[in-house]
């Protein structure tokens, strides 16, 4: 479509899926749409579990590094992780039965909107970040009709969709003029950021050649070249500032572009007083017919901290009327917002946001308490802990307000020149089900990269490492070209099955309070898991609580030997005489009851974990 005039919004005679009545009870799985699945894999399982023949063999052991045993080899295989590798909507919608089956209730897709044509020898916009017509979806991976095709067929089976969406930026679609750089005073047509527009040269075409920037210069490049819809044609689309330089200061990380995509300009004024410009209108518009054509349930909202609130509150709230006329009572927003605590709040509370991806650096916490590389309650636990910093009084209010998760896309915090996996670090398949266990029994939404229920381990200078096509093709995992990993007996896919189907059935793993517990190694001095200033090799264990239920989870830091401790418990719902089930334990010796006792005037349990495993009491 050429036009955003050309869209109807008319709600359906029949209303959309219905909303869940509570999003701390999803799991989601996150995937990269180009590099998870072409359909083609051979002896996977459909939706009802039947295996289904193709052309594509599955990875074993004996495969790793097979693509990069030699340099040109290897020089192919990287080359090929720049590129697009093949993953399509259809072969998503073909892996559902996987996804359901290992617990997950919703699915989180890349964004899968035409993106901008790359110059020879540049990296593909394959991630799908750079978007160049917002009301097309992208031949590489499907049609339109594919989208609504794989929703229809999740929410048959009762998996929820998310879209992944972009306000801030489009794709790299105009090119600055020469002139000087504003900081350097160097002649580039790559400047770096300015508080005033830089000129702008001309819309870029595939080929590469410049139009002049003008609608009537886009409308002779139409499809292929220039932004759409027509609306986005207007030259005061774009700020055209340049670069960004400084991530620090907040005026140039909200105006800049990031690297080549070029940021949207929405509007001006306070958050109450804001003026939306025609463009967020017009992106505005282009989501809203998304969320109805393909009958969404949620929308993640790429780069919310580099956008202005006004801008951020416009876009939520009028996604969430939108989609209360299909029906959509909670139709979900979660916005990027990397930071602390205080500033995921104050987003969330101004903007209308409903839960915010990340916080207070949780994925880095994570992983350190689970490691054993950091004291659980300053790395990880006190996040969701301290209702007088985060001015809420109720000790499980981020429950549905983050989204917690261990590894992602891009890997911000690792830094812009290594990104790795977690199973690619020391002892990180030994450690896997620990760190996973954690992210999905612990406050907030869990989300679950594609991958690393097998042990995915990506690792290298810059984001395609961390991007491995699950099916296999050019840019295989493990180092491999064309083997697929959809292994349904695989030991992590199993056992977070397992620990899956526990949180499904105990509503105090989803929805209840969260509270580190004190450990003991000889049942009469109690105190928090520590390392004394070095790592943490001992039992980890937190009550999550709902009412008169608690619910006991425990994991070993230590993937060496089994640990013991006793864990202090709940006096009034668990006291001294009251005896614990086994819900779940990675370890099929662990003990099946646990009998608390009085120990130092308190009431605990003594348990034994298994090297880096995992165990869940009720």
């Amino acid at each position: 479509m050429r036009s955003v005039a050309d869209v109807e919004l008319s709600p359906p005679t029949v209303r959309g899926w219905p909303s869940p009545s509570a999003w701390e009870d999803e799991v989601i799985y996150f995937l990269l749409v180009d590099r998870f699945s072409d359909g083609a894999e051979d002896g996977f399982l459909d939706a009802t579990g039947a295996p289904v023949p193709g052309r594509t063999p599955p990875y074993r052991p004996s495969d790793n590094g097979t693509a990069v045993a030699t340099a040109p080899g290897a020089a192919r295989w990287r080359d090929a992780g720049q590129s697009w590798v093949g993953g399509t909507l259809r072969g998503a919608r073909s892996k559902l039965g996987y996804v359901r089956r290992l617990g997950a209730t919703a699915i989180w897709l890349s964004p899968v909107l035409r993106q901008v044509t790359a110059p020879a020898g540049q990296p593909a916009s394959y991630h799908g970040y750079g978007t160049q017509n917002f009301l097309e979806i992208d031949p590489h991976f499907g049609t339109a009709e594919d989208l609504r095709a794989l929703v229809d067929e999740a929410h048959a089976m009762e998996l929820r969709v998310i879209l992944d969406v972009i306000l801030n930026h489009t794709g790299d679609v105009f090119g600055y003029a020469v002139q000087a750089d504003h900081n350097t005073g160097a002649l580039t047509d790559q400047p770096s950021y300015s508080p005033t527009p830089y000129q702008v040269a001309g819309w870029r075409t595939p080929g590469g050649a410049l139009v002049p920037f003008t609608a009537a210069g886009a409308a002779g490049v139409f499809p292929d070249g220039a932004v759409w819809p027509a609306e986005l044609t207007d030259p005061a689309t774009f700020s055209a500032r340049g670069r960004i330089r400084n991530w620090d200061d907040e005026e140039e990380t909200t105006a800049g572009d990031f690297e080549t995509l070029k940021d949207v300009h929405h509007g001006a004024g306070d958050v109450d007083h804001y003026r939306v410009s025609p463009a967020l209108t017009t992106l505005t518009r282009c989501y809203q017919y998304w969320l109805g054509f393909a009958d969404l349930d949620g929308m993640r909202v790429d780069t919310v901290k580099h956008m202005d609130r006004g801008a951020t509150r416009y876009f939520a709230s009028a996604m969430h009327e939108y989609a209360q006329t299909l029906g959509k009572d909670r139709f979900y927003l979660i916005g990027e917002v990397a930071g602390s605590r205080e500033l995921g709040v104050e987003v969330q509370e101004l903007t209308g946001v409903d839960a915010v991806l990340g916080l207070g650096a949780a994925a880095a916490g994570l992983v350190a308490t689970a490691t054993g590389a950091g004291d659980p309650a300053p790395s990880y636990f006190d996040l969701f802990r301290n209702s007088e910093l985060i001015g809420k009084d109720s000790h499980a209010w981020l429950r549905d307000r983050v989204v917690t998760s261990v590894d992602d896309h891009d890997q911000i915090r690792q830094g812009r020149d290594h990104k790795a996996r977690f199973a690619a670090t020391p002892a990180g398949p030994q450690r896997a089900l620990a760190v996973l266990a954690l992210n999905v029994l612990t406050l907030g939404i869990p989300c679950l990269y594609y991958g690393s229920e097998q042990l995915l381990d990506g690792e290298g200078g810059d984001d395609r490492y961390i991007r491995e096509a699950m099916f296999g093709g050019e840019f295989g995992p493990f180092r491999t070209r064309d083997r697929h990993v959809f292994d349904e007996t695989a030991p992590t896919y199993r056992e977070i099955r397992a620990i899956l189907d526990v949180r499904r059935a105990e509503p105090a793993l989803r929805r209840g309070r969260q509270y580190l517990r004190e450990i003991s190694g000889d049942g009469s001095t109690f105190g928090p898991p520590t390392g004394f200033g070095g790592p943490v090799r001992s039992v980890v264990g937190w009550s999550r609580i709902l009412a008169d239920t608690e619910v006991l989870c425990l994991i070993n830091t230590d993937v060496d030997q089994p640990r013991s401790a006793w864990v202090v418990v709940d006096a009034g719902l668990t006291p001294p005489g009251s005896v614990l089930s086994r819900l779940y334990a990675s370890d099929p010796a662990a003990a099946p009851t646990l009998t608390a006792q009085d120990r130092a005037g308190t009431s605990a349990v003594q348990v034994t974990v298994a090297p880096g495993g995992v165990a869940v009491y009720r």
